[in-house]
């Protein structure tokens, strides 16, 4: 059975900022998320992203205790579907999907794997690209991005 591949907002806007949305689809083809995320991300969402609802609100409404609507809507719909990855960056929603059990990368792991399948030759103009962003690496996430993609 193929992997199902969650996608949180984050991914779909730090990828969005830098020109290189369509490296989720040449990584895994189709991603799936969710109603409370496309709508989050505020833009349409390319055609190999498919929106779904998430069935259990009450799981959604109890992580929204925790953690914000969006990763609350992306972590309970990785409950209801098996053989799933989940790409999502924020760090306290990274722990309670940790304290579930669930699969999960972040965008550099989306950028990483890129590498490790040739999709591209390397991570590093992609964190440079990232960096120019708002959105924040520390130089420990950096070093062993660059450990993991064999450029250290």
């Amino acid at each position: 059975m193929r992997r199902i591949i969650i996608s949180d907002t984050s991914c779909f806007i730090i990828l969005t900022n830098i020109g290189e949305l369509d490296l989720l689809q040449k990584v895994y083809g189709k991603i799936i998320t969710t109603t409370d995320i496309a709508a989050e991300f505020g833009e349409t969402l390319p055609d190999w992203v498919e929106v779904v609802d998430v069935k259990d609100k009450l799981r959604q409404q109890l992580l929204e205790m925790q953690i914000d609507k969006g990763e609350s809507s992306a972590i309970a719909l990785a409950l209801e579907t098996s053989e799933n990855t989940l790409i999502i960056d924020d760090y306290k929603a990274r722990k309670v999907a940790e304290q579930l059990g669930l699969n999960f990368t972040g965008t550099i792991g989306v950028i990483i794997k890129a590498k490790h399948l040739g999709i591209i030759e390397s991570i590093k103009p992609y964190i440079a690209k990232i960096m120019e962003t708002n959105f924040r690496i520390s130089s420990e996430l950096e070093i062993k991005a660059l450990i993991e993609a064999n450029e250290h």
